[in-house]
């Protein structure tokens, strides 16, 4: 059994991840943890509370007090935990639908664990050796408001508010409901611009849009963005770690643009940045430009953060790392992503042009992505044998980091399981969308032919 995948543990909540299941996380973490503190929070969604409870009760049966800190983004438990030198367990599924959950557990640092400590809370949990206490040692559990506010000012002064401020921009904004709505609208308007909002209402069912933010559920802040002349729109996923944007005709900006633009404006010759093994060539370019090192990990926001530390205890500077979907880190100010800070920086960018100039060096490739679905392990399996034929057959460049990485000189595409959903995630890039579009549906054709066999 996995326990762990590229971003903590989902499911579908009460089936799949059930409060004894988080319960056993929890009490697992804890256990190795032996901490006398633990902070825990949640996203908006339906189940988080009822998840919270579980969680809050694994930790206080192996003696952890517990601060709860109510609906908070992801990157802002991480702010509470590296303030207060305690661990933390997060109750979100980030991008998923509505019906998941998930949990991701934080270190006293204020960081995502790295692999080799959740490999050890899988073993706890696996073998169920929990270091429960006696009924008078159970820990206490306390209310903490303050969470969404301390995270609110400590944004504001890791930002260059000046330059925002006098940019005058105007900002829509869509949080999509999640854990952003009640963060990123006052951050904003503190930087001095104006923000209009969509989807804005924090609301586990996400009656306006799916939690992910991808181009299909974005239309609304497009229009947004057109409607109210905006100079920019910023879209969230549930638990706001992440940051997508749309230019000021009202036109998606590619997260893998977004990043390298990010990139190019921190990058020196001496610096390395890591990225997932589905980069984009966009940064493969910006690479090349600066003369930074570019490093490769599984897909998954833990795989890239115990990249970066590994390579700063050997000296290597990170000044930015992360992947296309949105999940952007800058090491200085925290080893996380965050999405309220990933939209801050671009709009400092802003102050020396418009979204669409700022993104057009990095507009010379198009980015398709297709999903095949599976039930139980035998479709998995006949899937990921399907794409493994596939690429020992192409006459390309092969990468199995993390799945199977076809490089065609002009193009290239990506076939590996989802750390999160019963799919095989399908990725392509080209500089022309029809040859990305038939890559990545050739490939899917492949596997979708083999799982109708099983």
């Amino acid at each position: 059994m996995k326990v762990f995948g590229s971003s903590g543990t989902r499911g579908v909540a009460n089936e799949e991840l059930t409060p004894g299941f988080v319960q056993g996380v929890a009490k697992a973490a804890g256990s190795v943890w032996r901490a006398d503190r633990v902070a825990v929070a949640r996203d908006t969604r339906t189940t988080g509370r009822m998840l919270v409870n579980a969680a809050a009760s694994g930790l206080q049966s192996v003696g952890a007090d517990v601060d709860r800190l109510g609906i908070v983004p992801t990157p802002g438990l991480q702010a509470y935990a590296e303030r207060e030198g305690i661990p933390a367990v997060m109750v979100t599924a980030s991008h998923n639908p509505a019906e998941y959950n998930g949990v991701k557990l934080v270190g006293a640092d204020g960081v995502e664990l790295p692999v080799d400590e959740l490999e050890r809370i899988e073993r706890k949990f696996l073998t169920e050796q929990f270091d429960e206490v006696a009924w008078d040692e159970v820990g206490a559990d306390v209310d903490v408001e303050s969470a969404r506010r301390e995270y609110v000012e400590q944004l504001l002064a890791a930002v260059d508010r000046e330059a925002i401020a006098d940019a005058n921009l105007t900002v829509a904004l869509d949080p999509g409901h999640g854990a952003g709505a009640l963060t990123s609208p006052e951050f904003y308007r503190r930087l001095g611009c104006k923000v209009v909002t969509v989807n804005g209402q924090p609301d586990g069912h996400f009656p306006g849009r799916d939690p992910e933010p991808v181009a299909e559920n974005l239309g609304d802040l497009g229009g947004l963005v057109r409607a109210t002349d905006a100079d920019v729109g910023i879209a969230h996923d549930g638990d706001a770690d992440r940051a997508i944007f749309f230019d000021e005709h009202g036109e998606y900006v590619e997260g893998d643009a977004t990043l390298a633009a990010l990139a190019e404006a921190e990058l020196d010759e001496s610096d390395t940045t890591v990225s997932a093994v589905n980069v984009s060539q966009r940064l493969v370019d910006v690479c090349d430009r600066t003369g930074a090192d570019l490093e490769l990990t599984p897909i998954g926001s833990t795989q890239i953060m115990t990249r970066i530390r590994q390579l700063e205890s050997e000296g290597e500077t990170v000044p930015v790392a992360g992947e296309g979907n949105g999940g952007v880190i800058f090491p200085g100010y925290r080893m996380t992503r965050d999405g309220a800070y990933t939209g801050a920086r671009f709009l400092e960018l802003l102050a020396d042009g418009a979204a669409s100039e700022v993104v057009a060096p990095y507009s010379d490739y198009h980015n398709v992505r297709v999903n095949v679905g599976y039930d139980g392990d035998a479709e998995r399996e006949a899937l990921l044998g399907a794409a493994e034929d596939r690429a020992l057959d192409a006459d390309a460049e092969r990468t199995t980091i993390d799945g199977y990485r076809l490089d065609y000189g002009d193009a290239w595409v990506l076939a590996r399981p989802s750390g999160t959903e019963p799919v095989v995630r399908i990725y392509a890039e080209a500089t022309s969308e029809d040859r990305a579009q038939s890559l990545a549906d050739e490939f899917a054709a492949a596997l979708r032919a083999a799982k109708a066999g099983v």
